[in-house]
């Protein structure tokens, strides 16, 4: 299985368990609101009953007991006639009182009163329960309540609780992938410096070998010592690509079109003689470029584009500007069997691959290239399966001739 793949599946399965686990606290937490919510309608009915006996009951002993009762609901509710009109309430603030006392009992009680307030309760209440009717002195009364403090505070505090859960997580993700790709990036640093070391005794090796060479058997002047130094320089800027990681490479004024040219042309003698290689594309857009790095990018675009090409086929690379917004594009296009769409953000990411024997880091490599060191941007721009692949690098132009035409 493609590492990638296994990774995705795994964070499926751990989203699929965090799902589980909040799906199952949210459905007991509402199977306490539900058992909690009807024993307050009963305390609200107790109280509406004893609001009764109190009316109806002239015995003394009965009624200690009657407001015993009253007073041990606390449900928060309120009394009101037939026509709306408050009568008494139960549970509310005690800052405010609704009977109107007299200035200066208000003064020294130090309470406030405010009728507004209760209208705001008593909307609030019938938004949220039937009331309850009671007979009394030859009367009709309505009893609403509401929900307590203690049932309002269970019904948010499973969201509370997924929502701390869930900053938690998010924090400790982002800490722990930042620390794992800082340790992937200290590695990868070590390793290709590493490797920019030891590639550099048998390049030198190389070159004194082909001297030997052309003094030994006179080839001066032979086509294939030529290949061979054009292969060794090679190496050599596979070597400054390595040694350039980790560190921040010096860009330099280049003419896009000259550098991808200067590329193609050594790349396609090293390809097979089935894939046709077609340039166009506007010569005087200038940027600012690490060629070696850079060389790279083109290297692993062409190498996926080649390896996408089942016989015959055909790469074009367009380079064309937009003047407005000083914008270079560089499409990069092939016949090749495609990509598809799903697909498009997670060809990019380290370890994918399609080929058995691939490490699935060349396009990884090649956004942090683009990205990272050039201040530009890699995105497949259209791929249809069976019909090929364009993938489109966009860099900012640093020069922009006043003759050209976009």
């Amino acid at each position: 299985m493609n590492p990638y793949e296994q990774k995705r599946r795994w964070k499926y399965f751990l989203l699929a368990f965090a799902v589980v686990i909040a799906s199952g606290s949210v459905f007991y937490t509402s199977y306490l609101v539900k058992n909690i919510a009807r024993s307050e309608r009963t305390r609200a009915q107790v109280w509406a009953l004893s609001m009764k006996q109190l009316a109806n009951t002239y015995d003394n002993d009965f009624l200690s007991y009657v407001f015993a009762v009253r007073d041990s609901l606390v449900v928060p509710a309120i009394l009101t006639n037939t026509k709306g009109q408050i009568q008494t309430t139960r549970g509310l603030d005690t800052t405010k009182t609704y009977i109107k006392l007299d200035p200066q009992e208000l003064k020294a009680s130090k309470k406030t009163y405010d009728p507004q307030y209760f209208q705001d309760e008593l909307a609030y209440m019938k938004s949220q329960h039937e009331p309850f009717k009671i007979t009394m002195l030859n009367d009709t009364f309505l009893v609403y309540y509401k929900d307590s403090a203690l049932l309002t505070q269970l019904k948010i505090f499973p969201y509370i609780q997924l929502s701390v859960i869930a900053i938690f997580l998010v924090v400790a993700y982002t800490a722990f992938s930042s620390s794992r790709r800082s340790e992937q990036n200290q590695v990868w640093v070590g390793l290709a410096k590493e490797t920019a070391h030891q590639l550099g005794t048998p390049i030198s090796s190389l070159m004194a070998w082909i001297e030997l060479m052309k003094e030994k058997f006179n080839a001066e002047n032979d086509p294939l010592m030529g290949e061979m130094e054009n292969d060794v320089k090679r190496l050599e800027i596979v070597a400054d690509r390595f040694s350039k990681i980790g560190s921040k490479p010096q860009l330099e004024d280049h003419s896009v079109y000259t550098v991808v040219k200067d590329f193609v042309d050594y790349f396609r003698v090293r390809v097979s003689s089935r894939i046709t290689f077609e340039m166009t594309g506007n010569r005087r857009l200038i940027a600012g470029l690490n060629i070696p790095l850079f060389d790279w990018v083109l290297e692993n675009l062409l190498k996926n584009a080649v390896n996408a090409i089942e016989g015959p086929g055909t790469i074009k690379v367009q380079i064309h500007g937009n003047k407005q917004k000083k914008l270079i594009f560089i499409d990069i296009s092939d016949t090749g069997k495609g990509i598809p769409r799903s697909k498009f953000d997670t060809v990019f990411q380290p370890g994918y691959t399609t080929r058995q024997r691939g490490w699935g880091l060349g396009l990884s490599l090649t956004k942090r290239i683009i990205q990272n060191y050039h201040n530009g941007q890699i995105f497949v721009k259209d791929s249809e399966i069976g019909k090929g692949t364009t993938f489109r690098i966009v860099l900012k132009t640093i020069k922009y001739d006043k003759e050209t035409k976009v």
